[in-house]
């Protein structure tokens, strides 16, 4: 959520970069709103002096009938004090509901564009495969280690059942994120609910804007998780920080739950886009001055996954036009997928500045007493089910999956034979 007194006194050069990102800012009502409620806190402040001015008069006051005045006004004022709180709560439910509805602001290094075709490339690794052979949905389904079938049986389109040495490869694969991040990255981990509540959801930007695209449960203001990021930030949901505990680096893995709506027929072949899929997720809470070192060292991290695993990929810094509704610098980091010859998002590594501490009001408290509020990051280290798919096409030769160095400790074995 943006500052309104940011917006309010910057006005046109937030409309500008609202814009840059395909958002029309209409001021009319926010301006309305803000200089109501200022005029009503100007009321409520005067209310309160004339209240304590009463007061003091009815403590010196021996006259009966001036005292009977005094407790008449009393009542008039406390009536008047009631309605003025009634009215500063509704402006501020309604000033907040506009807020909530506002994206976050790029930053000025974040190239201008429409859409994902103004992407900059910031970064390439690796040597990309040219064996257009190997790919992942026609290799697992073709030797049943991949079961569509069985998914639908017990569920329905866009979930998959894997099996066997593909399952213990994506377990590996999850036990290697988690243990590289908490290891040698310093993330504390944790195991988190996988159904939160509403307020989870508007904390990290999810509610109001984007609930179509959850999973909710009937009769109950709960949803599955569309990402661990949401429990993980939510921990500390209208909580003072001591500024010594910072950074704050958590590390979770969880399934992932999102509808997809919108999305028919995009990307469905093998395990590109599913109703649900497995995540390392990482998020650090910080200082803001320290957030834009952070923003680097989270896709780092990431990319240390992918090249530990011998997995080609090239960073991509998000346009304005295709950064996420919460975010105002976003890396994807996109893995080669040799069957398509084109990359793939793996990983996308954001940063929210204070957008999602002021929504899940999370502060901190500096040396000075003061309080601020953090700014937040996260990352997916990695997407799990993409990433797999990714390691079979650029290690498959001659029928063998050939399992990289990193995992074997964790799979027992070093090849799948198809």
């Amino acid at each position: 959520m943006l500052d309104i007194n940011l917006i309010i006194n910057h006005s046109s050069d937030i409309k500008n970069k609202l814009l840059s990102r395909g958002y029309e800012l209409s001021l009319s009502k926010l301006e309305d709103l803000y200089f109501r409620r200022k005029d009503i806190i100007k009321k409520k402040e005067d209310l309160a002096a004339n209240k304590n001015q009463i007061s003091d008069q009815f403590k010196t006051c021996k006259d009966e009938s001036e005292r009977e005045k005094l407790r008449t006004s009393s009542e008039n004022l406390e009536n008047e004090i009631q309605l003025n709180k009634d009215q500063l709560l509704e402006i501020e439910n309604n000033l907040k509901n506009i807020l909530l509805e506002i994206p976050n602001i790029p930053l000025d290094d974040v190239p201008k564009g429409k859409d994902f075709s103004d992407n900059q490339i910031i970064k390439t690794w690796g040597e990309p495969s040219k064996d257009i052979e190997n790919d992942h949905s026609e290799l697992f389904e073709s030797n049943k280690l991949l079961d569509f079938e069985l998914s639908v049986k017990v569920s329905k389109s866009r979930f998959s059942v894997l099996k066997g040495k593909l399952a213990r490869l994506s377990r590996s694969l999850i036990s290697y994120c988690l243990n590289h991040h908490i290891e040698i990255n310093g993330y504390t981990e944790y195991y988190t609910p996988y159904i939160v509540n509403k307020n989870s959801l508007i904390g990290t930007g999810q509610l109001p804007k984007f609930e179509e695209d959850l999973f909710k449960i009937h009769g109950e203001e709960l949803y599955l998780i569309p990402t661990a990021e949401v429990p993980l930030t939510n921990l500390y949901r209208d909580t003072i920080i001591d500024q010594n505990s910072l950074p704050l680096k958590l590390v979770s893995h969880t399934p992932c739950f999102r509808s997809e709506a919108g999305s028919y027929g995009k990307d469905t072949r093998g395990i590109i886009r599913q109703h649900q899929f497995e995540k390392v997720e990482v998020v650090q809470i910080v200082e803001p001055e320290h957030s834009l070192n952070a923003l680097e060292e989270i896709t780092s991290h990431a990319e240390q996954l992918l090249e530990n695993l011998e997995v080609p990929y090239q960073r991509v810094c998000l346009s304005t036009g295709d950064l996420g509704f919460s975010a105002s610098k976003t890396y994807d980091i996109e893995a080669w997928f040799p069957g398509e010859q084109t990359y793939r998002e793996v990983s996308s590594c954001s940063l929210f500045g204070d957008f999602q501490s002021r929504r899940a009001n999370i502060k901190f408290k500096s040396s000075d007493k003061k309080k601020y509020y953090p700014h937040t990051l996260n990352g997916s280290a990695l997407a799990i089910g993409r990433t797999l798919a990714a390691l079979i096409e650029n290690h498959t030769k001659d029928n063998i999956i050939h399992i990289p160095d990193a995992l074997r400790v964790y799979t027992g074995f070093d090849s799948i034979k198809l």
